[in-house]
């Protein structure tokens, strides 16, 4: 009878085991970085600035207007940041077509105020007397606050 051949047996399965770091793994070189006294003297504040938010109902309107404001600013050469575009605010009114009986009628209106924002750096009075003097078109409101 022809002899069968034994399965070799299995050796136990080691435990693996977590092991020291050794110096032989790369380490990163340290990052060098710059001084405080290089990045602090980049740019200077401004003492004080010019926030100029203009309102209107038409934006090309708007546009003139601000145009006008910026123009005036650079003609006394005074820094002028902007103008920012800011979201424009929509008010929207749902109203009745009938008076009376005719519920599902309805009409929807809505109103659109586009505004801008513009900042003066430091203005000069001279910029502040011209600004003060502008003549600008109706429907163009303008809130002026020193920052």
């Amino acid at each position: 009878m022809p002899e069968i051949a034994a399965k070799p047996k299995k050796a136990p399965a080691k435990r693996v085991t977590k092991r020291a770091v050794t110096s032989a793994t790369p380490t990163k070189a340290p990052v060098k970085r710059a001084s405080k006294k290089a990045t602090a003297a980049v740019a200077p504040m401004p003492e004080h600035k010019l926030r100029i938010r203009v309102r209107a109902y038409e934006h090309k309107v708007l546009d003139l207007s601000v145009k006008q404001i910026m123009d005036t600013a650079a003609r006394f050469d005074a820094t002028v940041v902007g103008p920012v575009p800011l979201p424009t605010e929509i008010k929207r009114w749902t109203v009745n077509r009938s008076t009376f009986v005719h519920k599902n009628a309805r009409e929807q209106f809505e109103m659109r105020i586009h505004k801008r924002l513009v900042d003066i750096l430091n203005p000069s009075p001279k910029v502040i007397e011209a600004l003060t003097n502008l003549n600008l078109p109706t429907g163009v409101t303008i809130d002026v606050k020193m920052v």
